[in-house]
């Protein structure tokens, strides 16, 4: 659980705050639909590989 846990801090991290740590300028949301999209592949690769 550990290591989940790191990656899904940092995606709600990313998702919520990231203009503000990284600075980023995205008024169409399109960097969010972005990491909700890899966050989301990678949940699912992950699942289907621990099986």
């Amino acid at each position: 659980m550990g290591m989940s846990g790191v990656a899904l801090a940092m995606f709600v991290g990313l998702f919520a705050w990231g203009q503000q740590i990284v600075g980023y300028d995205d008024p169409q949301g399109k960097v969010q639909l972005a990491l909700l999209a890899t966050f989301s592949l990678g949940l699912t690769i992950g699942y289907r590989a621990s099986r």
